[in-house]
């Protein structure tokens, strides 16, 4: 009866983890990207990234698109890594599409799209101007003059405007060789009367995130003020929606509505999950910044300086910085190094962690640059860990050896004091401690690999570095959970399972090394332990196979490894291996 009772118990434990499992990562973990790839048939088959900029040869949009950008004329923007242009009227950039970064992993597909003009549907834009008391200046219908015609490294674009007052108002854009645009904005005052004038920029974009912001994986308006990273507020507290529990209890700056900083430096704008645009006010100047929400689904990142006086026959400049671009990490730490910008590697959220996670990513990606291949890299980080991990391991085992030699005397005292528990526990822990053995040394390994697993997966969900990184065979991207399951008979059947069911070759290797690997411990002594231990695979294999390739990968790898390091353990403790032999 009481075997019955354990079993029933642990059945209800497996049930409640295998369904409370995706309630519970669904709003603490970020799920892995959607699949890059379909199999059809035994063969991969690139799928549309969803939400993504329509493909080139889609009519409707490019129509849209186009008709949009011939409304005023332009200046083209020619980069190793963007394309675009500016739009004299308003002075925006507003329309930039990633030159090294595709859609999707089809040959064919189109660059990332990632500003698009006022007037589309998916309008997103930065632009730049002047506000002042007593003085006219631009506006977003100002017609900008210029005599040049590409803005790329080292080719500069002055644009210029002159009022009827006397006031020549000149904005300077330059772009390096990666993401970011410096802008020199200056005001010629030649009028007979001194003038107050503000520079401000901004960033409006429409709709929220494609990425769904999680409490691990921040999306949406983010800032550093003050030399504090932002990840509080969101667009649902820019649509007038209070912060929520978790939010409240965590000490969040947000609120509903409009949300204001004053701030030294620092900088504000809009992250997906790998692309970000902000602009970046000179570090040395205070200014006043915004997060809003404008009319219909549009919202905004703003920020202007101090007014500043300009007399008669006098010219005031500011700079600042706008970045438009992919997060890629050695491209942001140097921003933040060379420019100063305050906590510019926060801009991916790497959340508390980062002092960890950025080195396993550094290992990872020298790993990478060393073998060619991230899923190798992955496999050479593994064996790297279980490596440093070995003499722990090896303690572990020894531990386990010294417990299974002292179970005889264990089930003496807990039949002698099986009325008595508190006599019992005195017992066994004088027990332990004659005979210089500790019953937790075994849970060490799974400790110190929880912040390494952890880790991984930050690395894996967040670093565009991982993004479409193929493996081997089928496996095209490896922060895209499997696509190949044996439930549509590996694509020969014409239908995708359920994201719950899909479960790819990498999670049943998974399930099948760890049953292995629990097969090779000895077996635990309580019953309900050893029902947990025998189904506990099985329900790993369905937890895992949402997430990404690549971290399937790193776990069935590190089973392996464990596999075969018990094997050569128990060579060196025949006390375990026999008891394992007859488990």
């Amino acid at each position: 009866m009481e075997n019955w009772r354990n079993v029933v118990l642990a059945c209800v434990l497996s049930l409640l983890v295998l369904f409370g499992w995706p309630i519970v990562a669904n709003h603490f973990f970020p799920p892995a990207n959607p699949p890059a790839t379909k199999i059809v048939k035994g063969k991969s088959v690139p799928l549309p990234a969803p939400g993504a900029t329509p493909a080139a040869d889609a009519p409707a949009a490019i129509r849209a698109r186009e008709v949009v950008l011939k409304d005023s004329p332009r200046i083209a923007i020619d980069t190793p890594r963007l394309r675009g242009s500016i739009n004299l009227r308003g002075a925006r950039i507003d329309d930039l599409v990633l030159a090294t970064y595709r859609e999707t992993i089809a040959k064919d597909s189109p660059p990332v799209r990632l500003l698009s003009p006022s007037g589309t549907a998916d309008a997103y834009f930065a632009a730049f101007g002047f506000a002042g008391d007593g003085v006219t200046t631009p506006n977003d219908q100002t017609l900008w003059q210029t005599q040049d015609s590409l803005l790329a490294p080292g080719k500069p674009v002055t644009l210029t405007w002159r009022n009827d007052q006397g006031q020549l108002f000149t904005i300077k854009l330059s772009v390096d060789e990666n993401y970011l645009f410096t802008i020199e904005q200056s005001v010629a005052n030649l009028s007979g009367n001194a003038i107050s004038v503000r520079p401000w920029s901004l960033v409006s974009r429409t709709g929220h995130s494609k990425d769904p912001s999680t409490w691990t994986a921040h999306t949406g308006p983010i800032g550093t003020f003050n030399g504090a990273t932002n990840y509080d507020v969101n667009f649902a507290n820019l649509d007038g929606q209070e912060p929520g529990f978790f939010a409240r209890i965590g000490g969040t700056t947000a609120k509903a509505g409009t949300n204001s900083f004053s701030s030294k430096g620092g900088w504000l704008g809009f992250t997906d999950k790998y692309w970000l645009t902000t602009i970046i006010p000179d570090p040395a100047k205070t200014i006043d910044a915004n997060f809003r929400k404008g009319e219909g689904d549009r919202y905004q990142a703003d920020f202007s300086a101090a007014p500043v006086i300009v007399p008669q026959n006098r010219v005031a400049r500011s700079t600042s910085h706008f970045f438009a671009g992919a997060k890629e990490v050695t491209v942001l730490d140097a921003y933040k190094k060379n420019q100063g910008f305050a906590n510019f590697d926060r801009a991916i959220d790497w959340g508390w962690f980062i002092w960890f996670e950025k080195p396993i990513f550094n290992v990872l990606d020298w790993l990478f640059k060393l073998v060619g291949n991230f899923g190798v890299a992955i496999i050479l980080l593994t064996c790297i860990v279980r490596g440093l991990m070995f003499p722990i391991a090896q303690k572990q085992f020894a531990s386990m050896a010294a417990m299974r030699a002292v179970q005889p005397k264990m089930k003496e005292l807990q039949e002698k004091h099986k009325d008595d528990k508190q006599k019992l526990q005195q017992e066994l822990l004088a027990l332990y401690q004659k005979e210089k053995v500790n019953p937790l040394a075994g849970c060490l390994p799974i400790l110190l690999q929880i912040p390494i697993f952890y880790a991984l997966y930050k690395v894996l969900m967040l670093t565009i570095e991982m993004r479409h990184q193929p493996f081997v065979a089928w496996i095209k991207d490896l922060s895209a959970p499997d696509p190949m399951t044996p439930l549509n008979l590996f694509g020969l059947l014409d239908f995708t399972p359920p994201g719950f069911l899909a479960i790819g070759v990498l999670p049943i290797l998974l399930g099948i090394t760890m049953w292995l690997q629990f097969k090779l411990n000895p077996t635990a002594t309580d019953p309900v332990q050893q029902q947990v231990f025998s189904i506990m695979p099985w329900i790993f294999m369905f937890i895992m196979a949402p997430f990404a390739a690549g971290l399937q990968l790193y776990w069935t790898v590190s089973n392996l490894l464990t596999i075969a390091q018990q094997k050569w353990l128990y060579s060196r403790h025949p006390t375990l291996r026999a008891q394992a032999g007859k488990a």
